[in-house]
């Protein structure tokens, strides 16, 4: 399989990046719209909403590099208030494009952007249309007002049927072992299989423990150690003695561990190391943030607030 490689680039997400709508691993349905967009040389304003690494912010790239159109991405989790709206974005809107047509602006994580600044986006998607369009990509697409939604942007769901999943996965598979070929990489096939099982359809997650496990030496069977007794004990001693700084860096040692796993594992050694008058609060904690890691953007964020609660609000023996 040929992929496109950018050499400057170490992290894989980035390097292999697909550069052209045809690259990318989305549905047949879905990919149409977005080739038809190219097509015609023009891009509406878009929210595109849908789960974390499954290729919003690809394809936003991808189209706009096709019909080679001036653009800017703004993280909307890191500059989500009204002074990034009032002059960096304003400022890039209002100038005219080298290449010529319509410039762009993608908003990464638009669903982090603050009350105020979605409000104030009303009114400069229109003042600024004939000159520049907007791209939003969101995880939480109920995050977005309606006043965006509903008139002045065309909504696109990242959401994979059932039925297109097993075709997604293989051809993501194929495109992975192009990838692990290309960095020179020993691998067992059924070991990056498993990965794939893991995590899919987020494919940015997917390469990036490919690449933390590539750093072994070898892609294997051995990539997947179950959290011993040890490691849970050693957590509860973090815990116990109010190492934060330690705490976080467990979590983050054991951030590609299955997240209903670690939380199981955390509840059986509970009873041995809480005190009892603790563990109806420590259960519902649990049970708690649980719920969340499910629609949680960050998940090693969730692990760590979830254990630091526990940190501050249990009593050990």
């Amino acid at each position: 399989m040929k992929i496109d490689i950018a050499m400057d680039e170490f992290l894989w997400v980035q390097k292999y990046r697909p550069r052209k709508v045809a690259d990318t691993i989305l549905p047949d349905r879905i990919k149409k719209i977005f080739a038809k967009f190219v097509e015609d040389g023009n891009i509406p304003n878009l929210i595109l909403a849908g789960p974390p690494g499954t290729g919003k912010t690809t394809i936003a790239k991808a189209m706009l590099d096709e019909i080679q159109a001036d653009y800017i991405v703004i993280n909307g989790s890191l500059n989500g208030g009204i002074d990034t709206l009032r002059y960096d974005i304003q400022n890039f809107a209002s100038s005219v494009s080298f290449a010529g047509g319509r410039k762009y602006v993608i908003i990464d994580e638009a669903d982090y952007l603050t009350m105020n600044t979605q409000t104030a986006f009303r009114g400069f998607v229109e003042e600024f249309s004939k000159n520049c369009g907007f791209i939003f990509t969101c995880n939480y697409k109920n995050r977005i007002i309606p006043a965006l939604v509903e008139s002045r942007f065309s909504e696109i769901d990242f959401v994979f049927e059932n039925d297109e999943k097993p075709r997604l996965a293989a051809t993501f598979f194929k495109r992975v072992l192009a990838i692990l070929d290309a960095e020179q990489v020993t691998y067992e096939p059924k070991a990056v299989a498993r990965v794939i099982e893991k995590y899919f359809p987020d494919f940015r997650r997917v390469l990036g423990n490919l690449q933390k496990y590539a750093a072994t030496g070898k892609i294997d069977e051995g990539i997947f150690v179950d959290l011993s007794k040890e490691s849970i004990d050693s957590l509860f001693t973090m815990l116990k003695n109010k190492q934060f700084s330690d705490m976080r860096k467990w979590a983050a040692d054991n951030s590609d561990q299955d997240a209903n796993a670690l939380f199981r594992q955390i509840y059986d050694m509970a009873t041995d190391k809480i005190e009892m008058k603790s563990l109806p609060g420590f259960v519902v904690t649990l049970a708690d943030y649980m719920y969340k890691h499910s629609f949680v953007a960050d998940p090693e964020i969730n692990t760590v607030a979830f254990l630091t609660e526990v940190m501050m609000e249990c009593q050990f023996k």
